[in-house]
Formats: C-alpha cells, sequence, structure tokens
C-alpha cells in the first residue's frame, strides 16, 4: 500500500502524521470533488478486451485511492483501487465513466484482514513488514501460494478489473523471516505476472527497483512510492522507453520538489498522504 519498508526505513503512522502536520504535505486536503485540471484524456474505454490486454501508456494520469468512501469523481482515466473493498458493480461504474481500473491486491504480504487469511498456513507467514496485521509471506513457497493468488486474481477478473497492483513485491530486501534470495523474488514475481496475464489482465510491477532491468518485459506498467525522495526516478526509465506508464506518488515532498523531474522522466506523479485517501495533488 506504501513504501515497503527496509529494516532501518519503518515509519510509524504516527511519525507519518507529525510530518504531515507540520508542513511536509502542503495544502488542505481537497475533499470529495474532482481535482481542477486533470482531465480524463482520449481513448480510455470502458472495459477490458477479450483479446489484448490494457497497456497504460507513459504519462497517464491516475487515481490511486485505498482507504475511505471511493470518490468516482476524480477526472482522470486510472483508478487503482482495492480489489478486496470493492465490487464488480464499482468496477463498472468506473468503466461506464470512460475509467481503466486497477485491483490493488498484496501478493508478497499476508494480511490478518482479508477474507482468505485462514487460508495461509503458519509456515509461511513471516515477521511483520511494519505495517498494522500485515506479515511478509515465503514466496519460495509456490506451491502454497500460487493456487491462493490464483483465487485472488479469478476474483479481479471476475469483478471487471482491467489490471492487477500486487503490493509486497521486494521482500528478498527486508527482514522477512525467511532466507529469501533476489532469484527467489524473480521467480516469484514472474509467476505473478503470469497469474495476471493468463487472466486477461495487465500487471504493474510495485517498487522492487534493482529487478527492473529483468522484469521490465514481464510488466505492462509500474507503480512507485517515493522515488523522488530517495533519488531513484532514472531507475524507472525502462518502462517509460519501453513505452509502459510509471504510476507515481510522493508522500512528504511538495510538489515543487518533484514535477519537473518527474515531467521530464515521462512519471505519472501524484502527491498523496500516507493513508491514501481522496486527497491528491497531480503534476
Amino acid at each position: 500500500m506504501r513504501r515497503r519498508p527496509g529494516p532501518l526505513a519503518v515509519l510509524p503512522l504516527a511519525l507519518c502524521a507529525l510530518l504531515l502536520l507540520t508542513g511536509c504535505v502542503p495544502g488542505a486536503d481537497s475533499g470529495p470533488g474532482p481535482d481542477s485540471g486533470s482531465g480524463s484524456g482520449a481513448g480510455s474505454g470502458a472495459g477490458r478486451s477479450d483479446n489484448a490486454r490494457w497497456q497504460p501508456r507513459p504519462g497517464t494520469d491516475w487515481q490511486w485511492q485505498l482507504s475511505g468512501r471511493l470518490d468516482t469523481s476524480v477526472d482522470v482515466p486510472v483508478y487503482d483501487i482495492d480489489g478486496f473493498d470493492h465490487s464488480g458493480d464499482t468496477v463498472a461504474r468506473l468503466h461506464r465513466d470512460g475509467r481503466k481500473v486497477i485491483c490493488y491486491l498484496s501478493t508478497g504480504a499476508w494480511e490478518d484482514f482479508r477474507p482468505d487469511a485462514g487460508d495461509f498456513p503458519d509456515e509461511v507467514i513471516g515477521r511483520g513488514n511494519g505495517w498494522k496485521g500485515e506479515r511478509w509471506l515465503d514466496i519460495r513457497r509456490t506451491d502454497v501460494l500460487e493456487p491462493i493468488m490464483a483465487e485472488r486474481f479469478d476474483m479481479c477478473r471476475d469483478k471487471g478489473f482491467d489490471a492487477v497492483e500486487p503490493d509486497n513485491m521486494d521482500g528478498y530486501r527486508n527482514r522477512t523471516g525467511f532466507p529469501l534470495t533476489a532469484a527467489d523474488q524473480l521467480r516469484y514475481n514472474r509467476l505473478i505476472a503470469r497469474l495476471a496475464h493468463e487472466r486477461g489482465l495487465a500487471v504493474g510491477l510495485k517498487n522492487d527497483l534493482d529487478q527492473i532491468p529483468q522484469l521490465v518485459g514481464d510488466y505492462d506498467f509500474a507503480v512507485n512510492e517515493q522515488c523522488a525522495q530517495y533519488g531513484e526516478c532514472e531507475e524507472l526509465t525502462p518502462f517509460v522507453e519501453a513505452g509502459k506508464a510509471v504510476f507515481h506518488a510522493e508522500y512528504e515532498l511538495p510538489t515543487d520538489r518533484f514535477c519537473a523531474d518527474s515531467r521530464r522522466l515521462g512519471l505519472s506523479s501524484l502527491l498523496k498522504k500516507y493513508e491514501l485517501g481522496v486527497w491528491r495533488r497531480a503534476c
């Protein structure tokens, strides 16, 4: 949901809130109405073709909302929303408004609040990843995880989503409780891409910057958090050069600190708050 913290980078939510209150994010909450100046764009047709999956292009505007009551009035061509929390009717309504819709799921971490949480055996559940109710998964155990993730992707397909945003895709760089390697991560991330594509869904690579050169061919777009804050945005260039969108969010930098570079690099950049509610400020 947010940037996956490394061992030394876990920010308690209370600190995040303090940073927001002390001025790291400028401006007041924009409320439930649509942002001004963010047109829906041409060619954002409803639904997914049976013969070809959706391919978002660099610079495509988007809205990312994973908490609170969904505001469907933001005038952008792409919505990224929680796959469990929203119905097929919601997806269909967004399609009627000319939107493409991305299904957010966690594929690398167990979440105790999901309806299928009991399907995960204890031996594949590792350390906490820094967010309440979430623990890293042993991605080496594809015998266990593949059928669970396949069911989740079936849900996204059956609700009519156009794409999937699989989260927690860089466990090998974190203290998960398992001896995960880069090779383990590549194998699992390619499995996730295959599961999406078999169902006609586009799929985005979430963070995992170090493996972009190996995975850009397997993924249809990228989703990144805080590449500007950490000086990493250039590493996303292979996606843009391949004609694939990079959906990017910052939380702590004001827009005048990253939007110029985002435009130069062809990123689709937003300023969001950590809770990923309605509020947004687009570049």
